[in-house]
């Protein structure tokens, strides 16, 4: 079967050819292939990852929790396209018409509605 250049998955498993490990498993001394849930526990118990957190990802107080969160608020208003005045304003008219509109269409009903009742029971 040829591959497109580049490319070194084989069809039935979408892995790289000869490699371990990109399925999520890797082989031990005896050829057995452990499932990532087998390499967790395993290098937990050689006291790698999965121990104790540490560095960045320790918990942190209130106050540092507080403080990255504001600073990821302003790092994300940073990242907003804000409208010209002139979209603003074209905004707000179109905003403002369309509420003007449907209070005259809601007065409108209740008007009807109002007549339809005293007509119906005096």
């Amino acid at each position: 079967m040829t591959e497109t250049t580049g490319s070194t998955a084989t069809p039935e498993s979408g892995n790289p050819e000869g490699a371990e490990g990109a399925d999520g498993t890797t082989g031990t001394e005896d050829g057995k292939k452990l499932s990532r849930r087998e390499r967790r526990r395993a290098n937990k118990a050689e006291g790698g990852e999965g121990g104790k957190k540490s560095g960045k990802r320790a918990k942190k107080g209130i106050f540092a929790r507080t403080a990255i969160f504001y600073r990821q608020i302003i790092a994300e208003l940073r990242k907003v396209v804000w409208p010209t005045r002139s979209q603003l304003i074209q905004y707000t008219t179109v905003v403002v018409t369309f509420v003007v509109v449907m209070m005259l269409v809601v007065a409108g009903l209740d008007w009807v509605f109002a007549k339809g009742a005293f007509w119906i029971f005096g």
